[in-house]
């Protein structure tokens, strides 16, 4: 189960290519986001809600909303990418997407 999703930044500014990793509370679930640099995507993360809880680095996943087909002259066919839910399964099965 997941709780609330929150966002933080690491320093004052939101630097230019910088990765946004997600980070998940061993204790209740709580899900944040923190932009950083990668060589800091390990470092433990500070509680932005001061209560001291301990928060492990989780794999990413993002789904594309939409389809794009493209095809190149002479090839006789195109490479056709398929729509789908951030959650893995397919666009509108799950009811988030």
């Amino acid at each position: 189960m997941y709780g609330r999703r929150s966002r933080v930044r690491a320093g004052g500014r939101y630097p230019v290519g910088m990765p946004i990793y997600e980070y998940e509370s061993v204790e209740d679930g709580e899900v944040i986001e923190v932009l950083r640099p990668m060589r800091d995507a390990d470092l433990p993360v500070e509680d932005p809600s001061g209560k001291g809880r301990t928060f492990r680095r989780r794999l990413s996943v993002f789904g594309v909303n939409g389809g794009a087909v493209s095809s190149s002259a002479g090839s006789g066919g195109g490479h056709v990418h398929s729509a789908g839910c951030g959650c893995g399964k397919p666009m509108g099965s799950c009811g988030l997407g």
